[in-house]
């Protein structure tokens, strides 16, 4: 049974927003400070994803366990309270977040998500430094020297050979 009235729940749920989270400020922050820059919410970008990495074609989604559904994460419980609800509401945020993490593979984005329950102050240190570590593979990867290999060919001839020539000087 909620302790609260449904007025007050209603009220506690619509006063929480999907931009400038805690999580999301602890990794804009993180970034700033180690001289990563970024966009936020990019409007052309399928999703809108939270901070935008043009110059790493990554973008960083700081999700929420509850509200994104993470799997074994004690962060996400089901609601006792209208659960049929809450189950529909996770399953097509999931289903959401798979078709904009799709639809940004196709156009050549790469995707990093980042979970609530990995900020925590206990694992926080651990989480940054592997982002870290991602972005300079990612950038290492994509302004790597590239030798460009020609394709084996047969040799073309500049001039004729010296006994086709004489052959037709004798017709």
């Amino acid at each position: 049974m909620d302790k609260l009235s449904p007025q007050l729940r209603h009220n506690n749920m619509a006063a929480i927003h999907g931009k400038e989270t805690k999580p999301e400020m602890i990794v804009r922050r993180w970034l700033w400070g180690h001289g990563y820059r970024y966009r936020l919410n990019h409007p052309r970008l399928p999703g809108k994803p939270d901070i935008v990495m043009r110059k790493y074609r990554t973008c960083i989604f700081v999700n929420g366990c509850f509200w994104h559904g993470h799997e074994g994460c004690q962060y996400y419980t089901v609601p006792k309270t209208n659960t049929e609800f809450w189950v529909n509401k996770v399953q097509r945020n999931k289903e959401r977040d798979a078709k904009v993490q799709h639809e940004l593979a196709s156009m050549g984005w790469r995707s990093i998500t980042i979970w609530e329950c990995e900020l925590k102050p206990i694992s926080r240190d651990k989480t940054l430094a592997s982002l870290d570590f991602t972005l300079n593979r990612i950038f290492l990867q994509d302004h790597s020297i590239r030798r460009y290999v020609k394709p084996e060919e047969e040799p073309m001839m500049v001039a004729e050979d010296m006994a086709d020539y004489n052959n037709i000087n004798d017709v």
